[in-house]
């Protein structure tokens, strides 16, 4: 019963925490405990690094006081002084003892300090190819939440109130735009319609009569001869020139 009861608990909690997770947030966390743990790796190599120029600058001292100690040795033992020569000898040993020891420590320092350097350069390599990785997950992230919100909105149109709202509403311009196209056609093909018509042609001409006018009194149009008419006999200008004879041979 116990197993079962945490089951359930496990299952309840479970579902509501990963209902609860955001990938974007938890990678973008993720980042940012990665980036956090930088300064610190960099100041454990530091320390590393510090060890060794300490055990360094002790080596080159060491170096120093055997030399030091050898030339008080040689000036001893010149000057006939073996008891003094023999404190210097006890005392170079020390050092020289003391010298190897730090030598070996200083190797060891060496040997550290180029395995802290590794390991926090490949750390900072593996941060990239994380940080990398991570942003092209919540961009992947991204876009696949914004598919489901366009799919959401194309399912809306196709289906519910918003397809019959706009079914409705394309109706009804339909029938306004139809009754529309109606009565413009009723109002421009009637009688009245036809009486503007033809005044604004008759107005339109009067213009026109008008403006050839002030041309003519302004010298600006010359007018043509009109043509004679003809008379009631239904002889020509030509035929009232002609002679009797040259009328019988037009005749023929």
């Amino acid at each position: 019963m116990w197993e079962r009861l945490k089951r359930l608990f496990r299952s309840i909690f479970g579902g509501l925490i990963e209902r609860a997770e955001d990938p974007e947030l938890i990678l973008q966390q993720v980042i940012r405990d990665m980036r956090d743990k930088v300064p610190q790796m960099n100041e454990n190599v530091a320390q590393v690094m510090a060890t060794q120029k300490l055990l360094e600058k002790e080596v080159t001292s060491l170096e120093k006081e055997i030399q030091e100690l050898d030339a008080k040795i040689r000036a001893a033992i010149n000057q006939g002084r073996d008891n003094i020569a023999t404190t210097f000898i006890s005392a170079m040993q020390e050092k020289q003892t003391a010298l190897e020891r730090t030598r070996e420590q200083l190797e060891s320092a060496r040997a550290a300090s180029q395995q802290a350097i590794r390991f926090r350069d490949n750390y900072m390599l593996q941060m990239k190819k994380k940080q990398a990785e991570a942003m092209r997950l919540i961009s992947e992230h991204r876009r696949a939440r914004m598919q489901e919100q366009l799919a959401q909105t194309m399912a809306g149109f196709q289906v519910g109130d918003e397809a019959s709202t706009f079914d409705e509403m394309r109706e009804k311009v339909s029938r306004r735009m139809a009754a529309a196209e109606a009565k413009m056609e009723l109002a421009s093909g009637g009688i009245d319609s036809q009486i503007a018509e033809v005044e604004k042609e008759a107005f339109s001409m009067q213009v026109q009569d008008t403006l050839m006018a002030y041309k003519r009194q302004m010298g600006l149009v010359t007018e043509e001869p009109t043509p004679a008419p003809p008379s009631i006999t239904g002889e020509t200008s030509t035929e009232k020139t002609l002679g009797p004879s040259e009328k019988e041979r037009v005749a023929e």
